[in-house]
């Protein structure tokens, strides 16, 4: 409509209101004053009067915790008709008296997590997933903990049940296998049972690392967890369904090592999990910036936005980003892994990830 107002005075209402799509008697009717409306009062209302007594028979004593229809039949019984069940709710409401008398439960509130990550190993996530089978109700369960700033798989485990004694195994072992420092990496999970249970809170303390949970039913939370979750389900090479435990690892072990050491990452400007977590990242990045720059000294004509820019990784990686700059991390805490103390990328994934035994079936990888 103000688009309209504009060209009114040189192409006349009508043909302006045409071209527009809109209608003339909206038009002229927006031109006019509002009006506030006044409702009228119904006949059969009850009067000033009658809405007095109706409410002093609403704040008798014996009255103070019935429900208006007890109301209205108790009076019925003593030969009164103050009003309808409807009208002493709408007196009642009227005057602020009516709410919720029952004791309701309320939910607690928890905090949001808010995590910032500058460097390999400060945060991991952790989650467990189910995995079809071909047997009906029957799953297997895919626990995965994953490096939230390099993407990288730190370590996982595939077993026919979910409890907190295999996720406290799993967790030892990865802390153990990454050599991180005391009281520089924070563990996030969901609110699953094996998340909480004592036995895990009892190791995470005495291993010095930090938890984090992520608030009920609040899946924005774990995203890192999740989407990884996602690529695993997705990728063409993993079946719907899993015949058994042993089937599960045939498919789980390549996935991983091509997931850690083939898959260039969306979200690490196309590196690899492992030339991030490994600090090869740099390297990587100017290898390919100076292909670019080559291709670009033969035909600047082909890049119409100009000289390739050098990608960088992003400076921190974050799980709800605080809404204040987060204290930066200390040296000790944040240095990467040196890859001569962990798995390179031509390693075979039966060397990445090294199998101790949990029981017959399960292991950590």
């Amino acid at each position: 409509m103000s688009v309209a107002a504009e060209v009114l005075p040189t192409a006349g209402v009508i043909a302006t209101l045409d071209a527009l799509g809109l209608s003339t008697s909206t038009f002229y009717r927006l031109q006019q004053p509002s009006r506030p409306s006044r409702r009228r009062t119904p006949p059969r209302a009850l009067s000033a009067a009658e809405q007095q007594a109706a409410l002093d028979a609403l704040h008798e004593e014996r009255f103070q915790d019935r429900p208006p229809a007890e109301v209205v039949a108790t009076l019925a019984e003593e030969g009164r008709y103050v009003g309808s069940e409807r009208t002493l709710y709408r007196l009642l409401s009227r005057h602020g008296e009516v709410r919720e008398r029952r004791n309701q439960l309320v939910h607690p509130k928890h905090a949001k997590p808010e995590l910032v990550a500058t460097a390999p190993n400060q945060v991991w996530s952790w989650d467990i997933t189910k995995l079809l089978t071909t047997t009906k109700l029957v799953y297997l369960y895919l626990y995965v903990v994953i490096d939230i700033y390099s993407r990288y798989v730190v370590g996982w485990l595939l077993a026919e049940r979910e409890n907190a004694a295999l996720a406290a195994r799993l967790v030892d072992e990865v802390v153990a296998r990454s050599d991180v420092k005391p009281g520089c990496i924070t563990l996030h999970a969901d609110r699953g049972a094996p998340m909480r249970s004592k036995l895990l809170s009892q190791l995470l303390a005495e291993l010095d690392v930090n938890k984090s949970f992520s608030r009920p039913h609040t899946s924005n939370d774990n995203p890192y967890s999740e989407s990884h979750f996602k690529t695993l389900k997705y990728h063409p090479g993993f079946p719907r369904k899993l015949r058994n435990l042993d089937d599960g690892l045939a498919h789980c072990r390549p996935f991983f090592a091509w997931y850690n050491d083939e898959h260039h990452h969306s979200g690490i400007e196309l590196l690899t999990p492992s030339d991030v977590h490994f600090g090869r990242a740099d390297a990587v990045l100017k290898q390919r910036h100076d292909v670019m720059m080559a291709a670009y000294a033969q035909h600047p004509e082909r890049f119409v936005h100009g000289p390739p820019r050098l990608r960088q990784l992003p400076s921190q990686v974050a799980i709800n980003p605080p809404s204040t700059s987060p204290a930066a991390a200390t040296e000790s805490c944040s240095t990467a892994p040196s890859p001569a103390t962990s798995a390179s990328s031509t390693t075979p994934s039966t060397e990445v990830y090294p199998q101790a035994q949990l029981s017959s079936q399960d292991s950590v990888h």
